[in-house]
């Protein structure tokens, strides 16, 4: 592929392409910029790696608006966009070889329930299961070893790799992708205790609802809820490791990063972004647009959009470094008043 050629494909996200070279050169695929050799396309969105433009030996770097490219030759060139980082991601997507989880058809070792009905083209692999009455669209493709208990809904363009589980009831929207071994609608973790110690599990009777665009990374637990729907909401992507209890709603295009965790009832709102390992308290709400900070513990709910938490609890950040700071302090803060209270009694004694 010429540079000239990768410029109209990205011409068909942005309304400016600037090249600035030799649009003739061929490339041959994407590297970091640091690894790059005669060839490669790589990127810059961030000023920090601008010292790599004058030494990478890449064919074509992708810039913003402003790079400082004043020196260029016939072997490095330049497109120039307003947001490198997307346009370099259209660009993996361009040179990326579409992985084979299935082929086209239903695989003579799996097996497949009563009154199953496929949409065209779907693909299912050896030795999936898919129970009564599930309904599969068009061009999904269902991963060898992957589960599909009786009466699941899944859309069209929908991917679940290999392994994954989906207990029954669950509804899958249009472009959802799951990745090996995450289990969708286990049941919520729900125990009525008693007078004795012991424990009555409360049946978990409802489901779990994944919209459509969404993508669940791998070894993630989505709880069905205890009546109605846990819900997962259009555009989420989950990293590795999440967990989600019963009943929670996660909002339209929120990101969560690994290992965090959400007990059962919380409501996340719309683009949010929720760093590792963060934790939630059960029946919380979260407005839209709130960053939360790896590890943090949010243990209330946050009505204000667009605030960033950090801390344990999880505080405005303003708060939480102000504290953070008073802590670092109080060593001096004590022996600033341990000398005034000798001095105090000191004066006591005369």
């Amino acid at each position: 592929m010429t540079i000239n050629e990768i410029k109209v494909y990205l011409e068909q996200y942005f309304e400016q392409v600037e090249l600035v070279g030799n649009g003739d050169n061929t490339i041959d695929g994407p590297a970091k910029i640091d690894d790059a050799v005669e060839g490669n396309v790589s990127f810059v969105a961030n000023d920090k790696y601008n010292r790599y433009i004058g030494s990478t030996n890449a064919s074509l770097l992708i810039v913003g608006k402003h790079a400082p490219i004043a020196k260029y030759s016939d072997r490095l060139s330049f497109l120039k966009v307003k947001d490198p980082y997307t346009a370099f991601v259209f660009v993996l997507q361009r040179f990326s070889v579409p992985q084979v989880i299935a082929e086209p058809g239903i695989d003579p070792t799996a097996i497949i329930g009563q009154n199953v009905t496929f949409g065209r083209n779907v693909a299912v692999g050896a030795y999936a299961v898919i129970g009564d009455n599930c309904d599969i669209g068009d061009n999904t493709v269902i991963g060898p070893h992957t589960v599909i208990m009786a009466g699941v809904i899944a859309g069209k363009d929908c991917c679940l790799y290999p392994g994954v589980v989906c207990y029954d009831g669950a509804i899958l929207g249009d472009r959802v992708t799951i990745h090996s071994g995450t289990v969708v609608g286990a049941d919520g973790f729900g125990f009525a205790p008693q007078p004795d110690g012991s424990y009555v599990k409360i049946p978990q009777i409802g489901n779990v609802e994944i919209k459509d665009d969404v993508e669940i990374g791998a070894n993630n637990t989505i709880d069905r809820a205890t009546m109605g729907s846990t819900v997962i909401e259009k555009g989420v992507k989950i990293d590795n490791l999440v967990q989600i209890a019963h009943n929670c709603t996660i909002g339209e295009n929120t990101v969560i990063a690994s290992q965090a965790g959400i007990s059962g009832s919380a409501r996340i709102g719309k683009n949010c972004m929720i760093g590792g390992q963060a934790g939630f308290f059960g029946h919380i709400s979260l407005a839209d647009k709130i960053q939360v900070a790896g590890k943090a513990v949010v243990t209330k709910s946050m009505h204000e959009s667009g605030q960033i938490l950090r801390g344990m609890p999880a505080q405005p950040i303003r708060d939480q470094l102000r504290q953070e700071a008073m802590l670092r302090n109080l060593d001096s803060m004590k022996k600033k008043l341990d000398a005034l209270e000798a001095e105090v009694r000191g004066r006591s004694g005369q």
